[in-house]
């Protein structure tokens, strides 16, 4: 079973050196260095894996590749604005955001695009643990 398994979520890009600039910089994820295959690894707090790699034939994305847990959303939304991170806004009949967050009972979720149009979410669970 993959219950223990660790994830590494590989996302394309367009640019390498721009990606990396974001998800380094503006993101503040650890590198871990280029592979073999030309893709670049990086590493989240949690021992989670981030992936780039090389794809000049990629499309937009329509859906959210990845979200990051966060145990303070409004804080984390503040801190990378201030990194220069622009976050989306929607106001469709069943996702409004305030302030780029939506809301519900059980969680806080924000959206945001990187420099290779991947979408990212930040999310912050509300229910009690």
């Amino acid at each position: 079973m993959l219950t223990n398994s660790h994830i590494t979520t590989i996302l394309p890009v367009v640019k390498m050196d721009r990606a990396r600039q974001f998800y380094i910089d503006k993101l503040g994820l650890v590198p871990d260095g280029e592979h073999a295959d030309g893709s670049f690894w990086m590493h989240a707090g949690d021992g989670g894996t981030v992936a780039l790699i090389l794809r000049s034939d990629r499309k937009q994305s329509e859906h959210t590749a990845m979200s990051f847990e966060v145990v303070n959303l409004d804080s984390e939304i503040n801190d990378l604005e201030r990194r220069g991170v622009k976050f989306e806004d929607y106001d469709l009949p069943d996702l409004k955001t305030v302030n780029h967050v939506f809301s519900t009972s059980d969680e806080k979720c924000a959206w945001l695009t990187d420099t290779e149009g991947n979408i990212l979410c930040l999310h912050q669970s509300m229910r009690s643990h």
